[in-house]
């Protein structure tokens, strides 16, 4: 995934630090990172414990804004643990700092269906200073700009039903999107035949994992795109992570382009492009959904589905790691309904136009 720089904000005086709950069992690795977070003068460690069972306990009496979890601990390990820490911990954000959060690995598509909002990968002992610590940092800082409020909108009236109004649906994702896109799935039976794209920002090497676990999560298949690839009903298509995903007509149907030119939001794989594919492919008869994401990648392509006719769903804020790729486009005006995940999900299934 490449993505435009990040500038990172500095916090005005009387804020207070961002609390940080570290969950290692390394007695090394806490005191290290918690001297790296306790350096940046942004965050602040807030209690540091070796398993996951002390860090329940830890929540149970304290807040915290970001939850550091490993996974290979003694006991009950990160992953299995997860759900009952992200409950625990409120709003917290958890991020997955492991060993095992190669990039490709399965515990990390794992960690983020689960509802994690980012993982990172944690070197060998004594390489847990320098590159590491700046990315940590940076990561740390994506996830409080993500809690920042974009605007104080109010969610719009709820969607009337209005018959079989659908071809396509086509969805954008980034942080937070993977967990976002479960809970959608899993709220769409096996019985709902559209065709949908999917655009979620992620390197190359988890596509094929990704595409493994979202088919278990939606009941249909799903598969990587490949170019001149066909549309299909009751198919989840995903953008490979080194190409952006273009509908084409094709003879009687419509197939897959996959193209590399820069985009707007600088993102690859990005949302823009499919979503101006789909908006001039299937016009007032595609659905565009924008889901969790950091920026702005996807703003453009809603605008060219929602001049064509089409319908445009963004995600909630209250269930959004980061609201920035729903928010933008809420904000400009093009989004004609604001639901959870799980409302997506039920509005997809019976093919309802909300109302404008």
């Amino acid at each position: 995934m490449k993505n435009t720089p990040l500038a990172l904000s500095t916090s005005p005086p009387d804020t207070p630090p961002t609390r940080i709950l570290i969950v290692d069992d390394s007695v090394v690795a806490r005191a290290v990172i918690g001297r790296m977070i306790d350096s940046t003068g942004h965050f602040m460690v807030a209690g540091a414990v070796a398993d996951a069972q002390a860090a329940l306990a830890f929540l149970r009496q304290h807040r915290v804004d970001i939850i550091l979890l490993d996974i290979e601990m003694p006991g009950v390990d990160g992953l299995t643990a997860l759900p009952d820490i992200i409950a625990a911990g409120q709003n917290a954000h958890v991020l997955i700092v492991s060993s095992s959060c190669a990039e490709g690995a399965a515990a990390s598509i794992q960690a983020l269906t689960l509802g994690a909002a980012d993982t990172l990968v944690k070197p060998g002992i004594g390489n847990l200073v320098g590159k590491f610590g700046d990315i940590l940092e940076e990561k740390l800082h994506r996830l409080v700009q993500g809690r920042a409020r974009v605007a104080n909108l109010q969610a719009l009236p709820p969607p009337v039903a209005l018959g079989d109004d659908y071809d396509i649906v086509a969805i954008g994702a980034s942080t937070g999107g993977i967990h976002a896109l479960s809970l959608m799935l899993r709220a769409i039976p096996a019985s709902c035949q559209l065709p949908i794209l999917i655009t979620q920002h992620l390197p190359p090497s988890f596509m094929p994992y990704f595409a493994a676990q979202l088919a278990v999560l939606g009941s249909r298949p799903c598969v990587v795109a490949t170019d001149h690839m066909r549309i299909q009903p009751g198919r989840i298509i995903i953008a490979p992570g080194e190409a952006h995903l273009r509908c084409v007509s094709f003879g009687d149907g419509v197939a897959l382009r996959l193209t590399t030119e820069r985009a707007v939001s600088g993102c690859m794989p990005s949302v823009d492009p499919m979503l101006e594919s789909v908006a001039k492919i299937y016009g007032a008869r595609a659905l565009a959904i924008v889901l969790s994401g950091m920026g702005r990648d996807g703003s453009e392509g809603a605008r060219a589905v929602s001049a064509a006719g089409g319908s445009v769903i963004v995600q909630d804020q209250a269930s959004s790691v980061v609201w920035g790729m729903p928010g933008m486009i809420a904000n400009a005006g093009l989004a004609d309904a604001i639901m959870t995940p799980q409302a997506i999900g039920r509005l997809i299934t019976e093919q309802r136009r909300p109302a404008r």
